[in-house]
């Protein structure tokens, strides 16, 4: 298990995403500002889910509009790099489903759960045991899986549908999301906790 760790950090290094304690340092201030939002707890992903809190929804928004800018022009700069993945109706309509179905029950995602297992919630921990057990489970039996992800659509992006424009469409896209994440109304769901704090 440690020499798996330490294998996984090392590929991670020589990748050219940058130091292991860069990448470190990114992790513990993408934390920071999740704890700072309070995106983490079980009533903000409740609150988005009933329409009655949007922290969630104006953060998410917030994000995708200016990451989306700077990852593009960092990427186009030579400054970052990523890699499509093909585009199966199947599987991502399947994948949609248990993965709604799942942050329904558990109230996180991904980003969230791993820095509420740093608070120490069991229920969490649990829920990601299950996920790495599923990932398994997937990456043994994909072959089997693939037969019902449906037709290989290739890799699509946004951007290929506005060949000589790339630059511009970022751009207005970003631009576009960042001020929805703005003009959306601020609305936030207490719990009983929040209410104690209030006082």
């Amino acid at each position: 298990m440690i020499d798996a760790t330490l294998k996984m950090l090392e590929d991670a290094g020589s990748q050219g995403h940058g130091s292991i304690y860069l990448i470190f340092m990114i992790g513990i201030f993408f934390g920071g500002i999740i704890q700072y939002a309070r995106v983490d707890k079980f009533e903000k992903i409740a609150g988005f889910a009933m329409l009655e809190d949007t922290t969630v929804p104006k953060m998410l928004f917030l994000t995708v509009g200016l990451a989306s800018i700077g990852f593009y022009f960092m990427q186009e700069a030579g400054y970052a790099h990523f890699h499509l993945k093909p585009i199966m109706l199947g599987g991502l309509i399947i994948g949609g489903i248990i993965f709604g179905i799942s942050m329904a029950i558990l109230g996180k995602c991904p980003g969230t759960g791993p820095i509420s297992i740093a608070e120490g919630r069991i229920d969490v921990l649990i829920g990601a045991i299950g996920g790495i057990i599923g990932g398994a489970v997937f990456t043994v039996y994909y072959p089997a899986f693939k037969t019902i992800m449906g037709p290989d659509y290739g890799k699509i992006s946004m951007i290929s549908f506005f060949e000589g424009y790339e630059n511009e469409v970022v751009l207005l896209f970003g631009i576009a999301v960042t001020i929805v994440s703005i003009v959306i109304p601020h609305r936030e769901y207490l719990d009983k906790q929040d209410h104690e704090e209030t006082v």
